[in-house]
């Protein structure tokens, strides 16, 4: 049985343009937009429908399956209330970052990862959730397990991005060890003398593991069909070495060199949308409204704030010099979906996936007030 929905009176954002007007979908997929104020259907009130935004990095799952150093929640329930707030905050296609590799006391072990994406795997397939969930592998290339860790998904199919990552000091987002030592030092309270054994282990093992990991996960990915993501490129050095691994996706640049370079050599530039709302880097690198100024921001993130990833194209859109707000809405929806390879959603266009919200905005903070994925209202 056909099942078919109109949404009239609607500011529909479109990939260059907001048209006024009316929204149909059919059988899950958009299959009309027609311009001008319809009669019929659910009347929108003069919100905006936006698509539903394509989230690409998100440690946000992590902070509810171990809210405490030491302590794991019931993973179905960890996932259950994560999804809960992706999805209100306009999510509906979600990929979950799952840590891989670490020589740090408190790092997750050999099959944990994997025992929460086969939990993920469950809830969707019980219609627990209301957003799309798949798997971005964080892969900390320096640590000497990361391998180990990274083969526990050799047969997963919801992974569709890998990052490639080194947190050693001296090496991308820590190019000083200022900005380490505020990091690990003074948050973990660690004595001079421990955080001097913490930083020599960490470059050993950057020094012996990350070229080989970073080489053989780059080979798998690529062989499987999965994205690959650079993480805190620093120097043109390192532009050239994820152009030569095939990297699609930039993530956080730490300078605006390597940030120019990454964007000139086709990849997407991603940074965090809390930087854009906050006006600046939680770690003192660079600032996310300077790349979109330059004209170099593709893709934006929600990071560790669920509900930045909406309200951050607002903000780009405002002020002297801003983006559009359809160009500001691109960078969490369309060129997200299109760097990862689904090509059948992040746009209100005919044919493609009816996923999309529904927002009041008159001025501050947007309002989520409906959620759509293929057409079934979800939030």
């Amino acid at each position: 049985m056909t099942k078919q929905a109109v949404f009239s009176n609607a500011k529909i954002i479109l990939e260059n343009e907001i048209v006024r007007g009316t929204l149909v979908i059919r059988d899950g997929k958009i299959t009309e937009i027609v311009p001008g104020n319809g009669n019929s259907g659910e009347d929108m009130d003069g919100d905006y429908i936006i698509p539903g935004l394509i989230e690409l990095h998100t440690d946000h799952l992590e902070s509810h399956y171990s809210p405490r150093p030491g302590v794991r929640w019931n993973p179905i329930s960890a996932i259950q209330a994560h999804d809960a707030q992706v999805a209100a905050s306009g999510i509906t296609t979600v990929f979950d970052c799952l840590r891989l590799g670490s020589d740090e006391a408190e790092g997750f072990k050999k099959g944990e990862m994997r025992e929460i994406a086969d939990r993920i795997s469950q809830a969707q397939a019980e219609g627990r959730l209301r957003s799309e969930h798949r798997l971005h592998l964080r892969c900390e290339v320096s640590a000497a397990d990361c391998l180990d860790h990274f083969s526990d998904f050799e047969t997963n199919g919801l992974v569709g991005l890998a990052s490639l990552m080194d947190h050693a000091p001296g090496q991308r987002q820590f190019q000083t060890m200022e900005q380490y030592t505020l990091y690990y030092k003074d948050k973990r309270g660690l004595s001079d003398e421990a955080f001097a054994i913490f930083v020599q282990r960490r470059q050993e093992s950057s020094a012996k593991n990350s070229a080989t990991n970073r080489k053989v996960i780059a080979e798998a990915c690529a062989a499987r069909g999965i994205a690959i993501a650079s993480h805190d490129d620093a120097t043109l050095e390192h532009v050239e070495e994820a152009k030569e691994l095939g990297v699609k996706l930039a993530e956080f640049p730490t300078s605006l060199e390597a940030a120019d370079a990454s964007h000139a050599a086709g990849m997407s530039v991603l940074m965090g949308a809390p930087n854009v709302v906050r006006g600046m880097s939680h770690s003192g690198n660079i600032a996310a409204r300077e790349l979109a100024d330059r004209g170099v921001l593709d893709v934006l993130s929600s990071d560790y704030v669920p509900f930045s990833l909406l309200h951050a194209p607002f903000v780009l859109s405002e002020g002297e010099g801003a983006m559009s707000l359809p160009q500001a809405i691109r960078l969490v929806t369309s060129t997200p979906a299109r760097t990862v390879g689904l090509d059948d959603r992040g746009r209100i266009e005919q044919g493609l996936r009816a996923d999309f919200i529904r927002v009041r905005r008159d001025e501050g903070v947007p309002i989520v007030r409906e959620v759509y994925r293929q057409g079934r209202r979800v939030a």
